[in-house]
């Protein structure tokens, strides 16, 4: 049996999909509420990650796990929550796969773990995190559960890291990723000139599983299908909508004002902010990545094109919140 941590997240949610598509058993692992998904290959396990007396039993008669709950923010209000579910969370797996001899674990790291505050030229698999390269506590979080997996490779457990891009899916647009979507259908004016990398869900996972199934270990690969800028994105996504794209630059300046504006409100109402400093100055950056160790060790594998996974999204959310 497969065991999928993180089952009712992004990518997690659709890993189930296309595990369960190809027919296979999978005990999907939640932390609240059960999802009403009834697909009789899938055994839901309720799991506190941080309980290693759960996790273990969680683990029984399990040959493969795939990692991907985690902790995405960068409001500082949630740094202690970062380093318990990111960090320990993931010490917490690995130590449980090498309790139980899993066959082999693939991790979902991120490029924030790569240090992504460069422009001087593209960020690889061979970077690292640093003080200077990155901003964000959860960039941080991500490079040291990332040695956490290190370490269990080191102690013999099989396994292979993913350092994916901003990922495109569809899930609730209120949150996550997928705000970017609801931002752009109500005709968000403000954009920046920074570029980042961008990859559809389905590839993530479809490339999660091609790695799981392969003889490759102890690599970590990054997962970006392009590089573009925010404003890119922004107005493929408008068009995609029929609505107007946006079409005020946001300067330094006024970045700098918005975040410090969205922390004082944040801390008046207990909201949290829309617009973080980190946010903010990793907005501006214009980052660039290189996608081509995946293609040397998965030949086979092919990235959808950025504009057919946006087309796709619209759609289903489009029919999702009947719009």
């Amino acid at each position: 049996m497969i065991l999928v941590t993180g089952a009712t997240g992004l990518v997690g949610s659709h890993l189930l999909q296309q595990l369960t598509a190809q027919n296979k058993k999978v005990r999907a692992l939640y932390f609240n509420t059960p999802p009403s998904n009834n697909n009789e290959n899938i055994e839901w396990f309720k799991v506190d990650i941080l309980d290693v007396v759960t996790l273990e039993e969680a683990m029984q008669n399990i040959s493969q796990v795939y990692h991907c709950a985690a902790v995405v923010s960068f409001n500082p209000a949630r740094k202690k929550q970062l380093h318990n579910i990111n960090i320990q969370g993931t010490a917490n797996v690995v130590n449980a796969c090498l309790q139980n001899n899993i066959d082999k674990l693939v991790f979902v790291s991120s490029v924030a773990a790569l240090g992504r505050i460069r422009e001087d030229k593209p960020i690889d698999e061979t970077m690292h995190w640093t003080e200077e390269t990155s901003n964000s506590e959860y960039g941080k979080s991500k490079y040291l559960a990332e040695m956490e997996v290190w370490r269990g490779i080191g102690e013999g457990l099989n396994a292979v890291i993913v350092n994916p891009v901003i990922i495109l899916g569809v899930s609730d647009w209120n949150r996550g990723s997928t705000e970017i979507f609801k931002s752009a259908y109500n005709e968000f004016p403000w954009f920046t000139e920074g570029t980042t990398g961008f990859v559809d869900v389905q590839d993530v996972a479809k490339a999660m599983i091609a790695l799981m199934n392969s003889h490759i270990s102890a690599e970590r690969f990054i997962l970006s299908a392009e590089t573009i800028s925010y404003k890119d994105i922004f107005t493929i996504i408008a068009n995609a909508f029929h609505k107007k794209p946006p079409h005020k630059k946001v300067t330094s300046f006024i970045a700098a004002l918005v975040w410090r504006w969205e922390a004082i409100k944040g801390k008046l109402t207990g909201i949290a902010p829309l617009l973080t400093k980190e946010t903010a100055k990793t907005a501006q950056t214009k980052a660039s990545f290189n996608n081509n160790k995946l293609k040397e060790f998965l030949p086979q594998f092919q990235y959808t094109p950025l504009i057919d996974t946006v087309n796709r999204i619209c759609k289903e959310l489009k029919e999702k919140y009947q719009l």
